[in-house]
């Protein structure tokens, strides 16, 4: 259920360089990118109240009515967009046989977090635990709260220390002077990717010496994931048009912290009726109070009018608390027109109001299924066609410069990289298509990059990247570009395996312009109805066009008159990505930011529509014979 923070928890030691209480990281700003789907982010960890937008009333003099004047934040609103910052996970910190670094008593140890800036690479102190006196098996209890996003790869340091002074400088601890107790380095996609979000890691960085083991466990922090359904209907409303009843519908506003208003639902309007029945719908629980149940909604009730005067009928406040007990007597409600009640003495209401239904379901999120265990399985297909430019020169989009990756293997080391953090065996499937292949010379578009066709798997991406560079040895390049045999090549696992353990994402890389179009969309339109999702990442400079229609943003892919029922491909010019100033590690990062963001929403999306419940998360890990802490205060 939806709760508020408890503001005492503590992310980041505060007072020092990088530390934040929570209560300034739940009202951290989100970052600024208005057009990232709700759905990338996962799930929301607070909503910011945003300002009023409140409909504007025009009151005119005579009973006749209270007229509303601007319409259009009824019409144009989307109660959760732009609202919403990432999810927020929370590490706990745990370690086992530490280095004993005191002469008369156990290490005083203390763990600080270190994140990495995507552009600089400078390490930045994000914050430490608390110092727990004399163990080498220290559980932390201050933990660290950390925005999270799937498709950035977030390098994580965690540095052990062995405190000495009261002093909060660690340029005061430095390793030589034997209280540096070991480091360990991951990345927060390895962490919430491993079996039960739990990574356990030996500690390193004193050479020649074993310096224990750090034990990581990662819990989404959910504010409130619950959507609710309603229904409701009103019985004797004003009769507000001359030639018929009233076309009444409902507004509903959530109110702010500064005591403002902001729309967050209105529902259809029911034509020629005093008695309207609205049709049941849902809304996060987060849009309706914030995830405070005793917060005012108001809902207003009106007239429809053609042009867009709506006639203010009445209005009449309620809170998620009251509306949760369901259909009773506190859930019938007064609708009052204020400025009628104050002309008319025997002003009783305008109608009344009653809830009809009530319903709570939680809503599931992307780390939920990865933390009950399913797997994410990537494969990757490059495109061998000989458009690409032959590989010995410098011009072939697949030349192996010795001094840098091409633009194939970037893009395959960008994607890869963040994606295997959720695979735990890190063999990946790896082919090719669009060559001709030894000793025949027979022209293939689904051959394995490692010579396989029993076992095309490579073991992680540094594999992927040694096949590709055998088979640029040889194979052929040739045509034509055939995307849909490594299409139904995925599709073929994806199928076998539909309960919701394991997802599949495709990942092509190719030059140019597409040869079996129609194949092709209708292999996306069967592998709409699977677990997978299919990210194009076109590299060079020729024309994208064919590409762009696959990805189906604007318009929803269709083959044979059928409708893809889910939008399952990606497509990016790689060329969109490429930072001026040559850096290819902030280009990597970035493309990758972007064609990884659509993969949480797609997830969610198919293990919904196949009512796919995640699995419950192995129990909690309990450190044996560690049952209290020796906290410093």
């Amino acid at each position: 259920m939806c709760s508020s923070f408890n503001i005492c928890e503590v992310a980041a030691s505060p007072g020092r360089t990088g530390g934040r209480l929570v209560s300034d990281l739940v009202s951290g700003v989100t970052r600024g990118d208005s057009t990232r789907s709700v759905g990338a982010r996962l799930c929301a960890s607070r909503i910011t109240p945003e300002p009023a937008r409140a409909l504007a009333m025009e009151m005119m003099e005579g009973d006749v009515v209270d007229k509303l004047g601007d319409m259009s934040s009824v019409y144009d609103f989307d109660p959760i967009t732009g609202n919403i910052p990432a999810t927020k996970v929370e590490i706990t910190v745990s370690c086992r046989n530490l280095l004993d670094k005191d002469t008369f008593s156990k290490s005083d140890p203390m763990c600080v977090l270190y994140t990495q800036g995507v552009e600089t690479k400078q390490w930045r102190e994000f914050g430490r635990t608390e110092v727990i006196d004399n163990t080498l098996n220290p559980d932390f209890v201050r933990k660290y709260i950390l925005d999270y996003f799937f498709e950035e790869k977030q390098n994580l340091r965690f540095d052990l220390y062995d405190v000495d002074s009261k002093s909060p400088d660690l340029s005061k601890h430095p390793a030589e002077l034997n209280d540096f107790l070991g480091q360990m380095f991951c990345t927060l996609g390895e962490i919430v990717g491993s079996p039960a979000s739990r990574l356990e890691k030996p500690l390193g960085g004193i050479p020649g010496k074993k310096c224990g083991t750090i034990i990581l466990t990662a819990e989404e922090l959910s504010n409130c994931r619950d959507s609710a359904t309603m229904q409701f209907c009103a019985n004797k409303l004003d009769k507000k048009d001359f030639f018929g009843k009233s076309d009444p519908f409902m507004v509903f506003y959530r109110s702010n912290e500064d005591g403002t208003f902001t729309i967050c639902h209105k529902t259809e309007v029911v034509k020629n009726t005093l008695n309207p029945v609205w049709q049941p719908f849902t809304i996060p629980v987060r849009a309706l109070c914030n995830g405070d149940y005793d917060r005012t909604i108001k809902v207003e009730v009106y007239d429809w009018d053609r042009d867009g005067s709506h006639d203010f009928i009445g209005d009449f406040t309620t809170s998620y608390r009251e509306l949760a007990r369901g259909q009773s007597q506190f859930n019938v409600y007064e609708v009052i027109n204020t400025k009628k009640k104050m002309k008319k003495k025997k002003y009783v209401n305008s109608g009344t109001v009653t809830l009809l239904s009530f319903s709570v379901e939680s809503e599931f999120t992307f780390l939920d299924y990865i933390k009950g265990g399913t797997q994410i399985n990537f494969t990757v297909a490059i495109d061998f066609t000989a458009s690409n430019g032959n590989p010995s020169q410098s011009t072939s989009l697949h030349y192996m410069n010795p001094y840098q990756l091409n633009a194939y293997a970037m893009a395959l080391k960008a994607v890869g990289e963040i994606i295997q953090d959720y695979d735990s065996d890190k063999m990946f499937p790896a082919l090719g298509f669009g060559a001709k292949l030894p000793p025949d010379g027979r022209v293939s578009h689904e051959f394995p990059l490692n010579g396989n066709m029993e076992n095309p798997y490579c073991n992680g991406i540094e594999g992927i990247l040694e096949a590709y560079h055998q088979s640029l040895k040889t194979v052929q390049l040739y045509g034509p570009t055939n995307f849909a045999p490594v299409v139904n090549h995925v599709a073929r696992y994806a199928a076998a395996v539909q309960d919701g353990s394991q997802y599949f994402v495709l990942l092509i890389i190719t030059d140019g312009v597409i040869s079996d179009m129609a194949q092709t969309k209708e292999a996306i339109v069967n592998a709409a109805k699977l677990p997978m999702s299919i990210i194009i990442v076109g590299v060079g400079q020729a024309e994208f066009d064919a590409m762009v229609e696959l990805d189906g943003d604007d318009i929803r892919i269709s083959s044979r008159g059928k409708l893809a029922e889910r939008d399952i491909v990606q497509f990016v010019p790689f060329r969109d990505y490429m930072d001026r100033t040559g850096n290819h590690v902030l280009s990597m990062a970035r493309l990758a930011k972007d064609v990884l963001a659509e993969i949480p929403d797609q997830f969610i999306s198919y293990m919904k529509s196949r009512g796919i419940k995640p699995n419950p998360a192995p129990p909690p890990y309990t450190p044996p014979g560690h049952t209290h802490h020796h906290t410093q205060i």
